[in-house]
């Protein structure tokens, strides 16, 4: 066989570009629906996409006229039963900031701050919900409250949420360093808690953490238990150690979320 025909074989400086453009995207849409019931519908799709090659494959006539259907068909339906989480994920999307470029990290001495005034609150039997916001801007859910411009401190946060203040029924949202916003209104779970012992702030915090990559940490009043909100996954029961370390770990990138017990799921 001539060289010649063999030259598509040996990649140029395009090709190299092309592939890891592509790898990129691919690995950006995967982060984007983890944890969601979006990446489930796609790994059914993917399922049904190997069954009608198969069915191709094997001359299965009548499997692939069926197939070939509900795909036609299927994806007007999908649209209308999927709305709520084609909705959440356009929403995510408009939310979020082009390539990370405008992320503020939470610094050792934040996240410090507020693993203290979890502690505190927890001590005290007062309820609180804090978002600490990632690469997803919160804006939206700020103007539901009342917007701030204070540095993170365990003291500011005690004082907020302190019973009959005005700011205290709602979320504190952090950004960085900062405190900007109070009394912020969060949406609730869509997907059914397994645990009916969670309370509103819990829904609320498996509701943010369904439609961000922010880390939502709830102590309760009930309990003076603290949770942890992430990926639309609450672990309950976490020190305030764990609290820090959740943060500074995703400052750099790692995820310090991990399965164990005492962790209920909204999917």
């Amino acid at each position: 066989m001539p060289l010649d025909q063999l030259r598509f074989l040996v990649p140029g400086f395009r090709d190299v570009v092309e592939v890891l453009v592509v790898a990129y995207l691919i690995y950006r849409a995967l982060l984007f629906l983890a944890g969601t019931r979006a990446l489930q519908i796609l790994i059914g799709l993917v399922i049904l996409g190997g069954v009608y090659f198969f069915a191709l494959l094997l001359k299965f006539t009548m499997v692939a006229t069926l197939l070939g259907m509900l795909f036609t068909y299927g994806a007007f339906a999908a649209i209308v039963v999927f709305q709520p989480e084609l909705r959440h994920a356009l929403a995510r999307l408009g939310r979020s900031r082009a390539f990370s470029l405008l992320v503020y990290n939470t610094s050792d001495s934040t996240a410090e701050e507020i693993s203290g005034a979890a502690e505190r609150l927890a001590r005290s039997g007062t309820g609180a919900i804090i978002a600490i916001e990632g690469e997803v801007s919160l804006d939206d859910y700020v103007e539901t409250g009342t917007r701030l411009r204070a540095t993170v401190s365990g003291e500011l946060l005690s004082t907020i949420f302190t019973p009959y203040s005005p700011l205290h029924d709602g979320a504190v949202i952090v950004r960085g360093e900062e405190i900007i916003g109070a009394g912020c209104v969060l949406p609730l779970t869509q997907f059914p808690v397994t645990d009916k012992s969670l309370g509103t702030r819990h829904r609320a915090a498996l509701g943010l953490s369904e439609e961000s990559d922010a880390v939502v940490i709830v102590v309760s009043e009930e309990t003076s238990r603290i949770s942890l909100a992430q990926g639309g996954l609450l672990k309950q029961g976490v020190t305030p150690e764990q609290v820090r370390d959740t943060l500074t770990s995703r400052r750099s990138g790692a995820l310090a979320f991990r399965s164990a017990s005492g962790e209920a799921s909204a999917a």
